[in-house]
């Protein structure tokens, strides 16, 4: 027997957080695109979302994906993917505290003193930095050397569309110690403190997210800032990037759910030659496939979740849930805005504004063409077999 009903905790959670997402976030819309109009920065300010993280740690909302040891939630992974549904309907990002990179719990416990618990205290702010002007996609060619110098190592080298790296205040870098080695045990991660001498500079995107380009010269780091082992840095990475690929797609989800929502209620009131346009069937299938793709997305996301809470290797999985998920919610951004004509083409709605942040789903943490090889290549050496999804 199949059972795809949700438990009891998980339905609270989620139905919590929609709560949260339609009368905190959404009042901060209209707001936000004025922002941005003007010229302002696009997204929430920092003190909107201080305030937000605030109130939802009064009813408890703390480090959804923290262990309990920690002081977080600890919750599963489909609860997390359900999260990041809801906080999907609107298209101001927005997390909520008390969260880490999961590979700095691989620090040791001075480490930990000093980067982990500040970080999901929110004391702190991190950065993982290993995509290089030349090694985005082909992550085992970066170029950033470390060179040890007595008990410091020689920082020098570029990263780029670093993801918070304006703001962080330590980063998690990546550079190659052995380059005989290479990715096959010669590189290293190092906890780099913004102090110790790195700079950044904001790179500007179409959509709210804003990465960074970060700047080593001469940067010298203490040997005790290894994270890890030493030439064991790019299993770390692959844990960094593995460890939460499908709830990319899922946040991706629920900004289909809002975006559908919106495209039949603009349908049913939208008249012309004398008739609503849902009557046409045009708009019907472009409703019709639309709530397809999406029921189709739910099932590929939240199966990948049900992998990873059963400690099953759900990297195939991830891989299917964002590419479809990119391409699809590309596809009904798209129709929607086709279903709303004009007025869906101007930034008063928050259609334009989903439909430049949601192309971002198919280049980030691993472009559509990444994941098509990653599921050709499982099923032509055999790692999956077609048909075995279910085990």
């Amino acid at each position: 027997m199949i059972d795809f009903s949700l438990s009891e905790e998980q339905r609270a959670i989620q139905s919590w957080v929609r709560t949260f997402v339609e009368r905190e976030l959404m009042p901060l819309e209209n707001e936000a695109l004025r922002r941005e109009r003007e010229g302002h920065p696009p997204g929430l300010t920092r003190e909107e979302s201080t305030r937000l993280r605030a109130l939802a740690r009064k009813s408890d909302f703390w480090g959804v994906a923290t262990p309990e040891e920690y002081g977080g939630m600890g919750l599963d992974p489909i609860s997390e993917a359900l999260i990041e549904i809801e906080l999907g309907r609107t298209f101001l990002t927005f997390k909520f505290g008390g969260e880490a990179d999961n590979i700095l719990y691989y620090a040791n416990e001075a480490q930990k003193r000093t980067y982990l618990l500040p970080t999901i205290e929110g004391e702190r702010k991190s950065c993982f930095a290993i995509t290089e002007p030349g090694a985005g996609s082909d992550a085992k060619a970066i170029r950033t050397k470390a060179v040890r110098e007595g008990d410091a190592w020689v920082i020098n080298g570029e990263k780029t569309f670093i993801t918070g790296g304006e703001e962080a205040d330590f980063a998690m870098v990546f550079a190659v110690t052995d380059p005989e080695k290479g990715a096959n045990g010669g590189v290293t991660c190092f906890l780099v403190d913004r102090d110790m001498g790195w700079t950044s500079e904001p790179i500007d995107t179409m959509g709210e997210r804003r990465p960074a380009a970060l700047i080593f010269q001469d940067v010298r780091v203490p040997h005790e800032n290894i994270l890890g082992e030493e030439g064991q840095g790019f299993a770390l990475a692959m844990k960094w990037i593995g460890k939460g690929r499908y709830l990319l797609p899922a946040r991706a989800l629920g900004g289909c759910e809002r975006l559908l929502d919106m495209g039949i209620e603009y349908a049913k009131t939208r008249e012309t030659f004398g008739a609503p346009i849902a009557d046409r069937q045009a708009i019907q299938w472009m409703i019709a496939d639309s709530q397809t793709e999406i029921e189709a997305l739910r099932l590929l996301v939240l199966h990948a979740a049900w992998q990873v809470s059963q400690g099953r290797d759900s990297r195939h999985a991830q891989s299917i849930a964002k590419l479809f998920g990119g391409v699809k919610a590309n596809e009904i951004v798209d129709r929607v805005m086709q279903i709303h004509g004009g007025m869906g083409y101007t930034r008063e709605l928050p259609i334009e504004r989903f439909y430049r942040d949601l192309r971002l789903l198919r280049i980030f943490e691993g472009t559509d063409e990444i994941q098509r090889r990653t599921i050709a290549r499982d099923l032509l050496k055999g790692h999956v077999k077609v048909g075995a999804t279910l085990g």
